[in-house]
């Protein structure tokens, strides 16, 4: 069993003010997960955003042919499940736990409100996505350039 971590070593938590983070420490749950482990699928409801501090998170894209590949990963700079800003269903793709570890979960209801307040973690989180939106693309453009047998193209899991 690992030694939990503080909340404050995810970068994004760290950030918030001191008003922010003392609001949104008793709505913080401290987990501890294992590889493989699916937090966010598409077309599921998702009922928790994850902060990680240990654990290292890879999101996963469809592909046609059932292959799914890598488009980002997130560690303690950010937060696992960010499509619960932008709808009830997110995006499409999985996100799953490639490197166990400690997160901190938020429950989608305290995220909505806490977004609606238009504050610091809304800001925060909105900064984040454009920084995974860049990350989708330049996957993009690798995989449109670079041939996809190429190892270098994309991580194909």
């Amino acid at each position: 069993m690992l030694t939990p971590d503080l909340p404050r070593r995810n970068h994004l938590l760290a950030a918030l003010s001191e008003d922010d983070y003392i609001r949104l420490l008793p709505h913080l749950e401290g987990i501890e997960l294992s590889k493989g482990q699916v937090v966010a699928e598409s077309g599921v409801s998702q009922g928790y955003v994850y902060f990680p501090t240990s654990s290292l998170f890879a999101l996963l894209w469809p592909m046609e042919d059932g292959a799914q590949i890598q488009t980002g990963l997130v560690g303690n700079e950010g937060v696992a499940g960010i499509g619960l800003c932008l709808g009830t269903l997110g995006i499409p793709g999985r996100t799953v736990v490639q490197s166990g570890g400690y997160a901190y979960r938020l429950a989608a209801a305290v995220l909505k409100a806490e977004f609606d307040r238009r504050g610091l973690l809304q800001h925060l989180l909105l900064r984040f996505t454009q920084v995974l939106l860049i990350q989708w693309h330049r996957v993009q453009c690798a995989g449109s350039i670079i041939p996809s047998s190429s190892s270098y193209a994309v991580g194909c899991c």
